[in-house]
């Protein structure tokens, strides 16, 4: 009945959202009252039912403790966690995005080496490539 993940059904991940309001408030340590206080801040947006239930997953849940050290143990408040919370899932779009900015620089050097290879190996073996700024000299015996 349980997937590899202990307490979450099958085929579910931490960014499934299957904890009720009740169990996410027990899980996180927090008062149900706080869960939608924060909701309400948009310091952390559970999935929604098709009635409007809410729905936590586990990262909404780590999220919410964390919110609740910013606060507690840091002395944050909600608009400073709001914006720090903003802050790091920009970072990590950032690095996502160098990440994939990086392969697809990696692919187009390696495309780049692999034409470069090709073209070379269609030289003929007579034929020298010369810089632009070579002069060429031909010579010419002088007929006896």
């Amino acid at each position: 009945m349980f997937g590899g993940n202990p307490g979450l059904p099958h085929g579910a991940d931490e960014d499934t959202p299957v904890f009720v309001i009740s169990v996410a408030a027990q899980l996180s340590g927090l008062h149900a009252q706080t869960l939608r206080s924060y909701d309400r801040h948009g310091l952390v947006s559970p999935g929604r039912t098709a009635g409007g239930g809410r729905r936590y997953s586990l990262r909404d849940i780590a999220l919410l403790r964390e919110v609740q050290r910013l606060s507690q143990e840091e002395g944050v408040n909600l608009s400073g966690i709001k914006r720090i919370i903003e802050l790091e899932n920009q970072v990590d779009a950032l690095r996502s995005r160098v990440h994939e900015l990086t392969e697809e620089l990696a692919a187009a050097y390696a495309a780049a080496e692999q034409a470069a290879a090709a073209v070379h190996a269609s030289y003929r073996k007579d034929l020298v490539p010369l810089r632009q700024n070579t002069a060429l000299v031909v010579w010419k015996p002088k007929r006896r």
